[in-house]
């Protein structure tokens, strides 16, 4: 199994576990399709506490993003926002924005689909994991 899966809580490795271990097409996750990813794990972190560990949904994070890499964006059930930055490699996509008074990073792998997601203020910081999927 992925070294990423093994990391997991038992909840999300049970829902990753055919995604990290199935033969997934390079295609797939290279950009050229727009994707849907779902959040599965959060962690909110306050300077100087411990992080809070919920479902993303507890925290007020979106359930599920669209990810379109032709029209630079990702959308939420309630925003969408552009993508500002994006850098490409044979194992990672890394996008960024900002969105209020957030900046974001969603970093994606080009060979599983799994996605890890930081929203960062001067006060706080939200962390997501998730998985991806074409459309």
């Amino acid at each position: 199994m992925n070294r990423k899966c093994e990391r997991l809580p038992l909840p999300a490795m049970a829902v990753l576990r055919g995604l990290c271990s199935a033969t997934l097409s390079a295609a797939e996750f290279d950009g050229s399709k727009p994707l849907l990813c779902a959040t599965i794990d959060a962690h909110a972190c306050d300077a100087g506490e411990t992080c809070l560990r919920a479902l993303p949904s507890e925290l007020g994070a979106p359930q599920f993003l669209r990810i379109d890499f032709a029209k630079k964006t990702v959308t939420g059930p309630q925003h969408t926002t552009p993508i500002r930055f994006m850098q490409t490699d044979e194992k990672q996509i890394l996008l960024q924005g900002t969105e209020f008074t957030f900046a974001w990073t969603i970093v994606l792998d080009t060979v599983d689909g799994t996605i890890g997601v930081t929203l960062v203020n001067r006060e706080n910081a939200l962390v997501l994991f998730g998985a991806c999927t074409a459309m």
